[in-house]
């Protein structure tokens, strides 16, 4: 394509956009909200995706050793353990060891501790963490099978329930974020229509006289392209300064609160906005004109 056949069309795209200024309005303000819903919840399944993964990593699969084990049957145990695939970490936690940390989660309340009258009931303990939190309940089964174990805990109900959370999460993430690109690309459509519409006769006429069906559709096609660019570059502005308010708010009163951190991650948010704007704006304008080309 000539670039000064190019200029005319954004020429003309312009022309109709200044000419339609009320519903050139109209139309960057739909898609601009629209696309603002779609960048918080975008935003929102990340830092949800990135909260349960966080959670996932965290899951971690005790092994409590029979008592009267030897120093060797210990370490033996041990070896099976670590021969064990996709195994992340392994810590060996005695009894000693299990005592203290039991009585700092208890804090002030040590009336258990004294009632034990010095003697610790606590198993030496194997703690496992996983590269694939998800290998936790076949590991659990593997394990008990070994001569040293006496049994294994790793919060089954609730990391159970915790692994169907953070699939619906996921999930759910990628429908409602498809439900809200399908919801925009309907109203930016429908808005572009009515410009469409009111040029529909001026349509007629280029076509009647010869003009091809590329040399109508471009203007149009640019015009949708740069609603939704505009549209697009607001929407960008107001997620961004919220998630930047949101994410100060939350370091200063939740600091334990694992919010994605705004940048790099932001990147992300932009381009999928933009690419969004301009590939919604075209599909809907030649969604918009498939009626008024069949003259």
């Amino acid at each position: 394509m000539k670039p000064r056949t190019m200029k005319y069309f954004f020429k003309e795209a312009l022309k109709s956009m200044k000419r339609n200024g009320l519903m050139t309005l109209a139309s960057i303000s739909t898609v601009a909200l629209s696309l603002f819903m779609l960048g918080v919840f975008l935003c929102g399944v990340m830092n949800l995706n990135n909260m349960a993964s966080n959670l996932e990593n965290q899951v971690q699969l005790s092994v409590y050793l029979k008592d009267g084990l030897t120093t060797e049957q210990i370490m033996e145990t041990g070896k099976q353990i670590k021969a064990i695939p996709n195994l992340k970490q392994l810590e060996f936690v005695n009894k000693e060891q299990a005592m203290k940390d039991f009585k700092e989660r208890l804090g002030e309340q040590q009336q258990l501790v004294n009632a034990l009258d010095g003697v610790n009931p606590l198993p030496n303990s194997y703690v496992l963490t996983f590269e694939n939190p998800e290998d936790v309940k076949t590991t659990a089964k593997l394990v008990t099978t070994f001569s040293g174990v006496e049994s294994t805990h790793y919060g089954q109900d609730i990391i159970e329930e915790l692994f169907r959370i953070t699939q619906v999460i996921r999930f759910g993430g990628i429908i409602l974020i498809a439900f809200l690109a399908g919801a925009t690309l309907f109203i930016i459509s429908n808005t572009i229509r009515l410009t469409v519409f009111a040029r529909r006769k001026e349509i007629a006429i280029m076509k009647y006289v010869g003009a091809t069906n590329g040399f109508i559709r471009w203007p149009f096609l640019i015009e949708g392209m740069l609603l939704g660019l505009i549209g697009a570059i607001i929407a960008v502005a107001c997620v961004g300064w919220l998630y930047n308010f949101i994410t100060l708010e939350v370091a200063r009163s939740l600091a334990f609160f694992p919010l994605v951190p705004m940048f790099p991650f932001f990147y992300d948010v932009i381009l999928y906005l933009l690419a969004g704007g301009i590939v919604v704006g075209a599909i809907g304008s030649t969604i918009s004109l498939r009626q008024y080309m069949k003259v």
